[in-house]
């Protein structure tokens, strides 16, 4: 459905975008992680046909943004990352503004209108005036906005951010709704749990550079490496010691306080880590919890950006 390739921005000496290439299938929701300036809006200004690129391009069902802009707008919904509004305008009277300028006919908006309120649920707020509504609600009725022609593509800037939590969990509802309809969403975020709940994939961008492209499970293995693991035992603990240091995947062993639990780090794969507590049994060890703490999302995050920084 989406295809990048070798997508390239600069400003004067400065590189906003450096030889981008990813490809989004479509159904699927895609998100955009990266910090402040990284790349995200550039590239999603480019895809929207509002920015040219310096070099390379982009395909979205087939079509490209740079000789066929017109074609891609029919097929995309983009909603930026702040809010235009035109004074004096009702939330209907402004859908209906939109939906001419996408040339439906007066007859096909008022059926339709009605169902995007809905939508997003913005019923009871159909004759209130735009300027009026919270931000979450204007940021509701953006998006509402930009699926008036039923696109195929969704293209969203940062559609959460300065949001309130329970507005984030509205959107974020919403955002699943629209993927049940078979929509292709790109969704951006500097935040990356924020996006791990409804996406497909995801991808990292850093300094203009895609840096991690997958699945959050997969990115998450990834870079787990070295594993810690804690595990707990009723006694025992001297023996348990003793048990682990014969292992050569083992290191750093650590008794908590309380005695009950022990923490190491682990070298192995995940099949000799199942082998290491089918022998810790077998020894006879009352062994009663055997945990890895993952990695939060964010220390993921911050590896794949050190990574990328070192480079």
């Amino acid at each position: 459905m989406i295809e990048i390739q070798n997508l390239t921005k600069k400003f004067g000496t400065f590189t906003a975008l450096d030889q981008l290439t990813m490809t989004v299938g479509e159904g699927v929701v895609f998100g955009f992680v990266g910090a402040n300036g990284a790349g995200k809006s550039t590239t999603f200004s480019i895809l929207a046909t509002l920015l040219s690129p310096s070099s390379g391009d982009a395909f979205i069902n087939g079509k490209s943004v740079v000789k066929e802009p017109k074609e891609v707008r029919k097929l995309i919904g983009y909603m930026p990352d702040f809010f235009g509004v035109y004074d004096q305008l009702k939330t209907d009277e402004y859908l209906d503004f939109y939906g001419a300028c996408y040339g439906l006919s007066e007859k096909q908006r008022k059926v339709l209108i009605p169902q995007l309120l809905e939508l997003v649920n913005l019923t009871d707020k159909r004759y209130e005036y735009v300027d009026l509504l919270s931000r979450g609600m204007k940021q509701r009725l953006c998006l509402a906005r930009s699926l008036i022609h039923d696109p195929k593509v969704l293209i969203l800037d940062e559609p959460a951010s300065g949001l309130d939590p329970r507005a984030r969990v509205e959107m974020r509802e919403i955002i699943k709704q629209l993927k049940q309809m078979g929509k292709t969403i790109l969704i951006s975020s500097h935040i990356l749990p924020e996006l791990a709940e409804m996406c497909d994939e995801i991808g990292v961008i850093d300094r203009g550079k895609l840096i991690a492209h997958g699945n959050v499970d997969s990115i998450q293995s990834k870079l787990q490496g070295d594993k810690n693991i804690t595990i707990k035992v009723l006694h025992e603990i001297e023996k348990t010691v003793k048990f682990l240091e014969e292992d050569p995947f083992v290191s750093s062993i650590e008794v908590l306080e309380g005695n009950e639990a022990i923490t190491f780090i682990y070298k192995g794969t995940k099949e000799e880590q199942m082998k290491l507590l089918q022998r810790a049994i077998v020894a006879g060890l009352p062994v009663y919890s055997f945990m890895e703490d993952e990695k939060d999302l964010e220390d993921v995050y911050m590896a794949i950006t050190k990574g990328a920084d070192s480079k």
